[in-house]
């Protein structure tokens, strides 16, 4: 396997604050960003083919050798995956095909949980708030209940368990 030097994206999480994980996920990291930066490399190099150096002669000999990179680190891929079992989300893939990014796709589904998250969070609050309001009114009404409505634990302080230190 050969070490891949690629600058990181500015969005990019792995130069600036982890490094790959050690092992085969690393390994097969690492050849993903190479693959990467091949394919980048075989579309910037069509894009000059095709434009400036179209009349030169000789010019559209770069692009065989770019694809054969991608080729390369494809091959390497496929290799490397039949020692993993990791299993990828269908959904994922699809939202990658969709030229969604991924990032992207990971901050709304978390600001979306933490908006449910404080949702029932409120529902929480409301049901206490409520089931306060009813022991009181119910002890209003039947005071002989009150000592069994103050001995109930409420949702939000859960009961305390008995100590388990021996008795001498």
């Amino acid at each position: 396997m050969a070490t891949v030097n690629t600058p990181a994206a500015p969005d990019s999480p792995r130069s600036s604050q982890s490094p790959p994980p050690t092992g085969v996920q690393g390994d097969l990291e690492l050849e993903l960003m190479g693959l990467a930066h091949a394919l980048y490399n075989l579309g910037t190099t069509v894009i000059h083919d095709s434009t400036k150096d179209r009349d030169k002669p000789g010019g559209g000999k770069q692009v065989g050798l770019r694809v054969n990179e991608v080729i390369g680190h494809l091959s390497t891929i496929e290799e490397m995956a039949q020692g993993i079992r990791t299993m990828i989300p269908i959904q994922v893939l699809m939202d990658i095909d969709n030229a969604r990014n991924p990032m992207q796709l990971t901050r709304e589904r978390l600001e979306r949980a933490a908006t449910e998250n404080q949702f029932i969070n409120g529902k929480i609050v409301a049901i206490d708030t409520y089931r306060n309001y009813l022991n009181n009114a119910i002890a209003q009404c039947f005071p002989e209940l009150e000592q069994v409505l103050d001995s109930e634990p409420t949702p939000t302080h859960p009961p305390t368990m008995p100590s388990e230190t021996p008795q001498r």
